[in-house]
């Protein structure tokens, strides 16, 4: 029975540490914070700034998850339906025309 328990102890803790890595918003959290800390702000001002900071889009050299080609494609139809004004069945008819296109 003891020698059971080192096992499912080990698998314990490696399960566990999954847990405790840090996710990309909560490094923002970390850096927004920093800079908040930096820049000396105090009450609203800080709060602003944090919320202002941690809605930014993050940075280049973040885990910014790029467009697939068909979403890139979906951006171009809706810009191009925007721009002609169009609304309600000539645009769903406008987009399907457009997404079928290669």
């Amino acid at each position: 029975m003891k020698m059971l328990r080192v096992p499912l102890l080990m698998i314990g803790l490696l399960l566990c540490s999954q847990g405790f890595a840090a996710t990309a918003q909560q490094n923002k959290m970390t850096t927004c914070n920093a800079d908040a800390t930096a820049k000396s702000l105090k009450g609203d001002e800080r709060k602003t700034f944090m919320s202002t900071c941690l809605k930014a889009a993050p940075a280049a050299n973040d885990d910014a998850k790029a467009l697939t080609p068909q979403q890139e494609k979906m951006k171009t139809c809706n810009a191009d339906a925007a721009t002609k004004a169009l609304k309600g069945d000539e645009r769903k008819a406008f987009m399907s025309d457009c997404l079928k296109k290669k």
